[in-house]
């Protein structure tokens, strides 16, 4: 018989979703013969019975687009909202799929999306994940898509950073997306030749901080870089960069500024690594369909795609290890991290 899937984005947007959903709806079709169609709005789409139907036409010329054809939402189908007293959601998206004889639903997204998707197969609904998340941070795979093209934007500002900061003498602060993870702090810092990389992982000292700062300028280097994730320890009321860039001025005298990249490093066309891996991506997950191997996020594990169970995903992150090899690396190049 002929399998039906359907196909979902959500969380927010990054570059490469398109491409993993040519990657899935390409393989399926051309490959195993089956019908694809897309939700709409993540799984707003799966909730309310909104969707498209996918076919080449559709897929075609979406690879280098970013952002997603199909539309994202931070729908959460069974997050009770305040004041309800029952939630219907999970028994509409399984009549829904029921209706839509439907065989699978891919699910694309990063941490949440992974939960919602483990919570789906426990009610009954075939699933199969694809991580995506600039942040790098799902568990289970060595790397998302999405991480790359953001490590490049940042990198890139941080170049541009470099000729302003040693025209003026200055401290300059850039602050880069990762609330739990430095991942793209940590890469682009490195990238970038960042003076100091302050994470969430490793616990700093803002007096030590600015004494290296200091000691840079007593030996003749005229400007430091300070790459920092925004998720690291900092008052509620301002940015991250604003607070480590007033405290740096304030404490040392020494001129500072801060630039927040904010949501530039999830727009735009996707890197072509990216394009790449979240094509593998896709393509496996319709292989996995096609074999009835259902309940499965697909990832990558010593640098080959596979698959893990999406119950032993969803709720947890993959963190930078204070002791990885490429901070060890970094400190002996002189590259500070706060915590010394």
């Amino acid at each position: 018989m002929i399998k039906r899937i359907g196909i979902l984005t959500a969380g927010g947007d990054c570059p490469g979703l398109n491409a993993a959903i040519r990657g899935v709806g390409k393989t399926a079709i051309l490959n195993h013969g089956m019908e694809v169609i897309g939700f709409t709005a993540g799984f707003s789409g799966l909730i309310w019975k909104e969707y498209i139907v996918l076919d080449e036409s559709k897929l075609s010329g979406i690879l280098t687009v970013g952002g997603t054809i199909l539309g994202t939402s931070r729908e959460k189908p069974f997050k009770m909202e305040k004041g309800e007293e029952t939630n219907e959601k999970p028994a509409l998206i399984k009549k829904n799929y029921k209706d839509l004889e439907l065989d699978c639903v891919v699910c694309i997204g990063g941490n949440g999306t992974m939960k919602t998707a483990a919570q789906l197969q426990k009610i009954g609904i075939n699933v199969v994940g694809i991580p995506k998340t600039i942040d790098n941070d799902v568990y289970g795979t060595e790397i998302t898509f999405g991480f790359d093209s953001a490590v490049t934007i940042a990198t890139e500002a941080i170049d541009r950073l470099h000729t302003t900061a040693n025209s003026h003498q200055r401290a300059m602060v850039i602050e880069v997306m990762g609330h739990d993870a430095g991942w793209i702090a940590l890469y682009a810092g490195l990238a970038g030749g960042g003076d100091i990389i302050l994470i969430p992982e490793i616990r700093f000292s803002i007096d030590s901080v600015c004494k290296a700062i200091e000691n840079r300028f007593s030996k003749k280097k005229p400007y430091s870089i300070v790459v920092i994730a925004e998720g690291i320890e900092h008052p509620s009321h301002m940015s991250a960069s604003a607070f480590i860039a007033e405290r740096i001025q304030s404490l040392t005298g020494i001129e500072t500024r801060d630039t927040r990249l904010g949501y530039i490093q999830r727009g735009g066309s996707p890197s072509a690594m990216d394009r790449i891996l979240a094509t593998r991506y896709g393509a496996y997950a319709a292989e996995l369909i096609a074999k009835g191997d259902y309940g499965q996020m697909v990832c990558v594990r010593n640098g080959k795609i596979g698959s893990i169970p999406l119950d032993k995903v969803g709720g947890k992150l993959s963190l930078v290890d204070p002791n990885d090899q490429m901070i060890e690396k970094a400190r002996k190049m002189g590259v500070y991290f706060g915590d010394e």
